[in-house]
C-alpha cells in the first residue's frame, strides 16, 4: 500500500515541509542488499573466530572473499547497464554463493568445533544461491 507524506529537508524539523509529496514504499519483506550485507558480516564475524593456522588462513581468505563478494556483485547487478551485465552479475552471485558453501565445508574440515556455526551459514549460503539462480533464469527467460 503506497502511502504519501510531504517532503520534509530534516526529519526532525518538521516546519521545513515541502509542498511536494513523496511516494513512501513499504520496506520489501526480503532486502537483497541488506541480506547479502549481513551475510558477509556474520562470515567476517566466523572468520575471526577460526584459529590461524597454515591451513586455516587461507581457507580463511578465500571464504570471506567469496562471502562478501556476493553482495558486492548483487549492488554492481541492481546497478547494471544492461539485462546482460545484470544476468552476468546475477551470475556471479550464484557462483560466489556456491563457492562460499565449500569454504565452509572447508573450514569445518580443519575446524571441526566451528560445525553449528557453519552450519548455519552454509544453509543462508544455498539460499542465495538457489535465489540468484532463480533470478538469472527469471532474467534469461525475459530475453
Amino acid at each position: 500500500m503506497k502511502q504519501l507524506k510531504p517532503e520534509t529537508r530534516n526529519q526532525n524539523d518538521e516546519s521545513m515541509t515541502n509542498a511536494r509529496m513523496i511516494e513512501v514504499r513499504p520496506r520489501a519483506a526480503f532486502d537483497l542488499e541488506d541480506r547479502t550485507a549481513k551475510f558477509g558480516e556474520a562470515i567476517i564475524a566466523l572468520a575471526r573466530n577460526v584459529p590461524v593456522g597454515p591451513v586455516t588462513s587461507s581457507l580463511v581468505s578465500q571464504l570471506v572473499r567469496a562471502a562478501t563478494s556476493i553482495g558486492a556483485n548483487y549492488l554492481e547487478a541492481d546497478d547494471a547497464d544492461s539485462k546482460k551485465d545484470f544476468r552476468f552479475k546475477i551470475g556471479l552471485c550464484r557462483r560466489e554463493a556456491r563457492e562460499t558453501k565449500h569454504w565452509l565445508r572447508m573450514i569445518v574440515a580443519a575446524e571441526p568445533q566451528l560445525n553449528d556455526h557453519a552450519r548455519t551459514l552454509w544453509k543462508e549460503a544455498k539460499e542465495l544461491n538457489l535465489i540468484f539462480g532463480a533470478i538469472r533464469r527469471r532474467a534469461e527467460e525475459k530475453h
